[in-house]
């Protein structure tokens, strides 16, 4: 089974601002079971977005792989689907 195409991230730390390395991602706030709807982002052109549930503002960082995010705490990591494979 592949993994996951699209990147997830969330604000768990509540830090004010979370470098990401792509411009379309999922944002799901905090850590489950306290999670909001995962939510598609797409900056498009722009290089920073706001998600709309959680407030977090995601800023792109050309430096950053697409699976990676400043602070690194921020990349969620679906242990429970990894866990089923």
């Amino acid at each position: 089974m592949a993994g996951k195409a699209v990147p997830h991230f969330h604000n768990e730390p509540g830090v004010p601002v979370v470098a990401v390395g792509v411009k379309e991602f999922m944002c799901i706030g905090a850590l489950p079971p306290f999670d909001h709807p995962h939510v598609f982002l797409d900056m498009g052109a722009d290089t920073e977005i706001i998600c709309q549930y959680c407030s977090t503002l995601y800023r792109y960082r050309a430096g950053l792989k697409a699976e990676e995010a400043d602070p690194q705490a921020c990349v969620w990591h679906d242990t429970a689907s990894v866990a089923a494979e």
